[in-house]
């Protein structure tokens, strides 16, 4: 199917992706897992992707296991992640999505997510949601892809018992770090999503470890600032008033994401009536409480 993994797509945590051709249908995606990894990551993507069926959610065509080899089929994604639309890589960068397209994506990724929280026989949580996981197709519909790191938990259990830190650097909530933030549930994966937000708001990663003001370090406080002062959220740029709101909108509803404890962030229900709903009903959140690099959490992942 891979031509003996001709075409690579990309390259992750868990290994690589292949671009496949069977011989009868549409183009896939093979993601060939590790070898390093052990089960976990392969039956965890398998036993939560299986339980979904989702317009925002990739689909598992099927999968391979031969010894040590494993491998995942996925439906192909034309357009590849949302990392490559959102950041500014000067002349590199390729051509950018407009605003209007970025906010359908938001709020496709919401809808994804909360159909894992709350639309599935068992509630999926993901852990580590970022624009490298997020999938465009050809109408640059978003899906969400990548659950080595997701963990399935019953309905009824709103916090879930973690033995280790999971996730990637810089979207991991606080609480995942240090539990005296409070029990790590579904809102960590709204922490996430928050982060993801203010990137694509932003155009740049949300940890710049080459900013040369400390208060560029960390995004979040440099986004605070504009928002509260009415600027420019986005000074390289000139906006309508509509393409404005649309960001200003993104902005706040990241921001109430990104809430240090997870009681003050909302639901992923909550957050798309706030992307959905009328913007003059938005609330300006509280200032994060780690709002600069000195204050900021560091942990270990895994």
């Amino acid at each position: 199917m891979t031509n003996s993994f001709k075409v690579k797509l990309g390259q992750g945590g868990f290994g690589a992706v292949y671009k496949g051709n069977p011989p009868v249908g549409c183009p896939v995606a093979v993601k060939l897992l590790n070898a390093s990894k052990g089960n976990e990551e392969f039956i965890n993507e398998v036993a939560s992707i299986s339980r979904t069926s989702h317009v925002n959610i990739v689909t598992l065509l099927g999968f391979c296991l031969e010894g040590s080899k494993k491998a995942l089929i996925y439906e192909f994604m034309a357009n590849g992640s949302l990392d490559k639309f959102i950041y500014n890589k000067g002349s590199e960068s390729i051509t950018s999505l407009s605003w209007d397209n970025l906010y359908q994506i938001s709020k496709g990724i919401a809808r994804g997510l909360e159909y894992l929280h709350r639309g599935c026989n068992t509630r999926i949580l993901h852990f580590d949601i970022k624009p490298h996981n997020i999938l465009l197709d050809e109408n640059f519909c978003p899906k969400i892809s990548d659950f080595g790191l997701a963990k399935l938990c019953p309905r009824k259990d709103s916090i879930i018992s973690m033995a280790d830190t999971r996730g990637t650097l810089g979207y991991v909530a606080p609480e995942m770090c240090n539990r005296h933030f409070g029990g790590v549930s579904h809102k960590s994966d709204v922490y996430s999503y928050g982060m993801m937000l203010l990137e694509m708001v932003g155009g740049r990663k949300n940890i710049n470890a080459e900013a040369s003001h400390t208060s560029e370090i960390y995004f979040p406080h440099l986004v605070y600032t504009r928002l509260e002062e009415d600027n420019n959220l986005r000074p390289d740029q000139v906006m309508r008033i509509e393409e404005n709101e649309i960001v200003k909108r993104m902005t706040i509803v990241g921001l109430w994401c990104i809430q240090t404890f997870p009681n003050d962030r909302p639901t992923m229900s909550g957050v798309v009536e706030m992307l959905e709903g009328n913007m003059n009903s938005l609330e300006m959140p509280p200032k994060p409480l780690f709002s600069s690099p000195t204050r900021s959490l560091t942990c270990s992942l895994s």
